[in-house]
């Protein structure tokens, strides 16, 4: 019987989670956890752990958390911080999700699982080549996507190295054109700086275009907004934020 009771007491434990970021006031995690725990009557918590620099990290790795989630500006600086990688976060070196298991920090991209289930449904047959804005941890989960479905990816980052990352001002129509997809990675557009808009020529845009912006916050963007103005098929982050999170969710509990 004292073998049972302290099991069930071990069991009712409150569970600890955390969204480990830099400006995390309006984050999509925290709400959708602390939300999902009351519906489902989850004995848990979720917190904001906002770090001024990714060296901060160190004694929050060592608290009591059943599992963490990683957002910009970090997916990619936490990885010399943790003790393994697994599956896609290895591949791509960005890590959005970490497990704790055995005493050991293991890295995942729920990221790709997440941008994949959001697409799939809007690809034809004529959408062969993808542009990307960004270059950072996000944009590497959706470039691994497009081209594991066979897709040509080109990238356009502010600091363009190699052969297939251009900048802003090389975006002409011919680039516009034969990029059928074009996704944005970057924070340009997120609330509260709602007025700022990704500086490509939207004029070249037309309906056989799919525009994705991974924001979600605010749920049209400018970058989206001009883009359907042009015809283009539209679509925001919140599906694969959703799905992401569901996702890390059964990796804390498999």
């Amino acid at each position: 019987m004292s073998g049972l009771f302290l099991s069930d007491k071990m069991n009712n434990k409150t569970k600890k989670y955390g969204l480990i970021g830099k400006s995390l006031a309006h984050s999509f995690s925290k709400g959708y956890f602390t939300q999902k725990f009351a519906d489902d009557r989850i004995d848990a918590i979720y917190e904001n752990i906002s770090l001024s620099k990714i060296e901060a990290v160190r004694p929050v790795l060592l608290e009591d958390y059943a599992g963490c989630n990683v957002t910009i500006p970090y997916k990619e600086a936490i990885i010399p911080f943790i003790d393994e990688l697994h599956g896609a976060a290895e591949i791509i070196q960005a890590v959005n999700t970490i497990e704790f298991k055995n005493g050991k920090t293991i890295g995942h991209n729920t990221d790709v699982f997440g941008f994949k289930q959001m697409i799939k449904p809007f690809l034809k047959s004529h959408n062969e080549r993808a542009m990307i804005i960004g270059t950072g941890g996000a944009a590497k989960a959706v470039t691994y996507v497009l081209e594991e479905l066979g897709v040509n990816v080109i990238h356009i980052s502010r600091n363009p190295k190699g052969t297939h990352e251009f900048a802003y001002d090389d975006i002409n129509e011919n680039m516009i054109k034969f990029n059928g997809i074009i996704v944005n990675t970057t924070p340009i557009g997120m609330f509260p700086n709602v007025d700022e808009e990704v500086a490509i020529p939207y004029s070249f845009l037309n309906e056989k275009h799919l525009a994705i912006d991974l924001i979600y916050n605010p749920e049209e963007t400018l970058f989206l907004k001009n883009a359907k103005t042009q015809g283009a098929w539209v679509l925001n982050g919140l599906t694969m934020l959703h799905q992401q999170a569901e996702k890390a969710w059964q990796i804390w509990n498999k």
